[in-house]
């Protein structure tokens, strides 16, 4: 049995909480700056099918689903989503405003190769979903 090195989980555990922080702070600008209404008119803009179903379901997972991966509990699934989440925004936002922020395709891209590296790495030990797994009797 190969020994597991710590530093591949302690590295995983931080890519997960910044990640998490970063998609906090965006669904707490799309609840509370500009309100659920204003996204889904937002996304109206932008031809997104069912705005007012999106909006809320999006502002959700970013602030929810943020805190989920900070936490580390659901993380291979959350973080699946909102990588979804980000390659939406990506064709549908950013893909013709260049590549640098604020409107280029930077952020988003970033944020969508981090949440698939959660996706396929899982949390890690360092997390809620470790701790749980451990607690099942085998």
């Amino acid at each position: 049995m190969a020994v597991r090195d710590p530093r591949g989980d302690q590295a995983l555990a931080i890519l997960r909480v910044v990640v998490g922080i970063v998609f906090m702070a965006h669904g707490y600008q799309k609840f509370f700056m500009m309100g659920v209404r204003g996204v889904a008119g937002f996304f109206t803009s932008l031809g997104v099918p069912f705005p007012a179903i999106a909006a809320p379901f999006m502002s959700t997972l970013e602030l929810a689903g943020g805190a989920a991966l900070v936490v580390g509990i659901f993380a291979r699934p959350i973080a699946f989503l909102l990588m979804c989440d980000v390659l939406g925004a990506l064709f549908l936002v950013h893909l013709g405003n260049g590549f640098f922020v604020p409107r280029g395709i930077e952020l988003v891209m970033t944020l969508a190769a981090a949440s698939l590296a959660i996706a396929v790495g899982g949390a890690g030990t360092l997390s809620a979903d470790r701790a749980l797994a451990a607690r099942k009797p085998r």
